[in-house]
């Protein structure tokens, strides 16, 4: 199961690479990871999503607060959260088929960020669902490239 975790962290170089590092060696892929700053600038969020069972992420969550740059983790899996990734998508067009690839896009609510000869770029962003649905319908023209940024998540509502 996957399990998305946000690490409220030091801003600081080295950071990420330590607390990516403790998952690693536990021998757990990440699934997507993503970090910024937030509106601390002496903090970054990571969000990371781990493919675990719940004794892990338990055992991960107690290695990752011994570790002195971390302030908070907050395991948002089961949380009501806004979550969104960002995926750009190079995509055979010629000028035959360049309408419909556009018409497609339009569905998903996706622009159209650059255009070739024989291609074009799509950016998209929202859940997980509706990203794997817009590469499913992009596939039938063929994908050149793709590339995503890591998963971010927010809780719902107000947090005191």
């Amino acid at each position: 199961m996957d399990y998305t975790l946000s690490v409220l962290v030091q801003n600081r170089p080295g950071v990420l690479s330590r607390v990516t590092g403790l998952i690693a060696r536990r021998g757990f892929n990440i699934a997507s990871l993503s970090v910024g700053p937030t509106e601390d600038p002496t903090i970054s969020r990571i969000t990371v999503v781990v493919d675990s069972d719940p004794d892990s992420i338990e055992k991960i969550t107690k290695q990752l607060h011994k570790l002195i740059d971390v302030y908070k983790i907050t395991d948002l899996t089961d949380e009501e959260v806004i979550e969104r990734e960002l995926v750009l998508y190079k995509v055979n067009a010629n000028s035959e088929r360049r309408h419909e690839v556009i018409e497609a896009a339009g569905v998903f609510r996706a622009k159209i960020v650059d255009m070739g000869k024989n291609t074009m770029t799509i950016e998209a962003t929202g859940t997980m669902d509706k990203l794997k649905a817009l590469e499913d319908l992009l596939r039938g023209y063929g994908i050149k490239e793709i590339v995503r940024t890591g998963k971010v998540s927010l809780g719902r509502g107000s947090r005191d």
